[in-house]
């Protein structure tokens, strides 16, 4: 998998579950959508895409995890650390570990948080990654001359 052209990017229509994970004051977030299907009476993942504000590593190894968890359980894929899910990346420096425990963690807010509010077709869509974020504070700096 090319790093550099990542798969499975972009919101979810009519997703079956949605996690967020982040930090709204260093700027990393991520947010997935997982669709599930019937597999032979076991629910399984059928697709799951991302959304980021984080660096290219994280980028690549939600990438990689959306690949990863299709055709697990919820369970299965509960079951995957965040170097399981990096795996493929080989190991990661020290500074980019918190980029797949990012992931992980935006997985697991999917898997095991309330599934999302149903929307009617001409309702608007879930609140965006981007609403995620606080608005910025206003700082005033007064000078004394």
């Amino acid at each position: 998998m090319n790093p550099d052209d990542p798969q499975n990017l972009g919101e979810m229509s009519g997703a079956d579950a949605v996690g967020t994970a982040g930090s709204s004051d260093c700027g990393d977030m991520l947010r997935m959508w997982i669709k599930f299907r019937d597999d032979g009476g076991r629910k399984v993942i059928d697709k799951a895409t991302f959304q980021s504000f984080g660096c290219q590593t994280a980028i690549a190894v939600a990438s990689i995890a959306t690949e990863m968890i299709k055709g697990k359980t919820p369970e299965e894929a509960l079951a995957l650390s965040g170097s399981e899910l990096s795996a493929p990346l080989g190991p990661l420096p020290p500074m980019k570990i918190h980029c797949a425990q990012l992931v992980e963690g935006a997985l697991k807010n999917a898997l095991t948080g309330a599934a999302p509010e149903p929307t009617a077709p001409s309702a608007p869509s879930a609140p965006t990654l981007v609403d995620s974020f606080q608005p910025q504070k206003k700082v005033i700096i007064k000078l004394h001359t």
